[in-house]
């Protein structure tokens, strides 16, 4: 037999497996009371759709507001208690440089605010960054490069009004969301 005639041979054969298809009845003839059919789709044109999460967006962002203004008021309260004027003071000098002298009560507040439980601790700081994150992107993964790269550029801009170097809690809160969106885009590495 040559080529042409396998050919020919194949072209016969899927004939008459078409032919015997329309045949036999399908599952959904013989069963219309089935509560689902399985069809299998082309997996290209199955595509996930994403929209911005912008309830969770408004939540965090009120969120934050609130809480920066606690973290001000607190600083403030501070430096007026010292007799410091704050117009022209910059703020992050005095904190960086330690010329600020914290009362008991600040002090107390600040560490618990910082500590691993506490609301601007690594932890739930990181949280917050993914959970912005996954809302700007809609949940899609696939962006999840463009936020690490946003979230960088954030903690450049932090550093740069800081004046220095960020406290190491910076640091290591950055590497923590940072860690956790590249578990959610690639969710097998974690295994």
């Amino acid at each position: 037999m040559n080529v042409n005639g396998v050919l020919r041979s194949t072209s016969v054969e899927r004939k008459s497996s078409t032919q015997k298809s329309k045949e036999v009845p399908t599952a959904k003839e013989e069963n219309q009371s089935s509560a689902a059919i399985y069809e299998k789709g082309d997996s290209n044109t199955q595509k996930a759709s994403y929209t911005q999460d912008t309830a969770t967006i408004d939540r965090l962002k009120a969120d934050l507001e609130k809480r920066e203004k606690q973290l001000t008021d607190l600083v403030k309260k501070m430096l007026l208690k010292q007799g410091q004027t704050l117009e022209g003071t910059n703020i992050y000098h005095l904190l960086r440089e330690g010329k600020v002298n914290i009362d008991p009560e600040t002090a107390k507040q600040a560490q618990n605010d910082i500590s691993e439980n506490g609301y601007w601790g690594v932890e739930q700081t990181s949280d917050r960054l993914v959970s912005f994150a996954k809302a700007l992107t809609g949940g899609n993964p696939e962006k999840a490069d463009e936020m690490i790269a946003a979230i960088q550029k954030g903690f450049e801009a932090a550093k740069k009004a800081w004046g220095g170097e960020l406290p190491e809690i910076c640091k290591k809160t950055i590497d923590s969301a940072i860690e956790k969106l590249n578990a959610w885009k690639s969710p097998s590495a974690k295994e």
